[in-house]
């Protein structure tokens, strides 16, 4: 299952990194569609000439690996990746989507791959990875801010409620200067985190042993609600949440 897992998280990195290590926005996207079709290409047995391919190959050859699940994973960047700098999410629904769809899928083909059957291990993997996903929206801030002008993975619901969002033109913005609201907005994030990491912890108890060794390596997601205090500003958003990064580990081994 470590071959396995290896693989996997390797293809993860590729595509989550396809739009990262370009200049030109449609050259990420035109990986992420080279990344489609080579899911097609592996499960038609066909060789593709790149070692994470090769790699992924090499698993589903030997595991049953849902070809829709690696599918939706791409998709989702790709409908990620096609959004307009300006186009906020309407709420933080919507980041728990895509954090399923990315994260949470990247463990449930890691539990395929080692023929674990348990519907409470696919949902303590689900509320991880929507935790997951949510933690690494939220370091990433600083970044898409410096690229883009403006905080686009912070929802229009979270925004408007700490008074962040401004309406202009019909268009809409978020405000991603220091300030109380956009402090309290990355904490309203993190505490939904927390929620979904809260309830795959009292999951905990029915996932099978066999299942602990997949979860184990997720994306250092506990979130600690005592830290209210350092979600001052966004100078800079990963010292913020630099107290939310405690291993899984801790209460995955308690069960």
């Amino acid at each position: 299952m470590r071959k396995a897992a290896f693989a996997l998280r390797a293809f993860n990195v590729e595509t989550a990194r396809a739009m990262d290590v370009v200049s030109n926005p449609m050259t990420g996207i035109g990986r992420l569609l080279w990344w489609q079709e080579a899911i097609d290409k592996i499960f038609s047995k066909k060789k593709v000439e790149h070692p994470t391919a090769q790699a992924l190959s090499a698993i589903i050859s030997e595991h049953k690996i849902s070809k829709s699940w690696l599918k939706k994973s791409v998709e989702a960047r790709l409908n990620d990746a096609n959004r307009e700098d300006n186009d906020i999410p309407k709420n933080i629904g919507e980041l728990e989507k895509y954090a399923e769809d990315t994260m949470s899928t990247l463990m449930y083909l890691t539990l395929q791959a080692g023929g674990i059957q348990s519907t409470a291990a696919d949902h303590v993997a689900s509320h991880i990875g929507k935790a997951s996903g949510l933690l690494l929206l939220l370091k990433s801030l600083p970044y898409h801010a410096s690229r883009a002008g403006q905080a686009t993975y912070i929802p229009a619901d979270v925004a408007a409620n700490n008074r962040i969002l401004v309406t202009e033109g019909g268009r809409s913005e978020i405000r991603i200067e220091p300030s109380e609201g956009l402090s309290s907005a990355v904490f309203e994030m993190a505490s939904v985190a927390s929620i979904h990491l809260e309830k795959a912890r009292e999951l905990a108890g029915t996932v099978p042993r066999e299942a602990l060794p997949v979860l184990l390596p997720a994306v250092p997601a506990k979130i600690n609600k005592r830290c209210s205090g350092y979600f001052t500003a966004m100078v800079p958003v990963k010292a913020q949440v630099v107290c939310m990064e405690k291993k899984i580990l801790n209460f995955l081994c308690s069960c």
